[in-house]
């Protein structure tokens, strides 16, 4: 995942938390269920990208195991 995604995820996490304090301190009910479910949103976000770096991870690990490199798949095995 990119940084780039990793502080807009973070952006609208805090977003969220805001929203969600500014609806608690005024008693606006809606207003604080919107920023529970913005931050709520950013965090599913969050965890598929984790997933996605954990599979990233995962799959150089077994690269580097078996001496395969990221781009053997992209070679024409017809030349063999």
């Amino acid at each position: 995942m990119g940084i780039g995604d990793k502080a807009k995820n973070k952006a609208e996490e805090l977003a969220g938390k805001a929203k969600a304090g500014v609806g608690d301190a005024t008693d606006n009910r809606d207003l604080e269920a919107e920023g529970r479910t913005q931050e709520a949103k950013a965090d599913v976000k969050q965890a598929g990208e984790n997933v996605k770096d954990t599979g990233d991870d995962v799959a150089d690990a077994l690269r580097s195991a078996s001496g395969a490199t990221k781009f053997d798949n992209d070679r024409d095995d017809t030349l063999r």
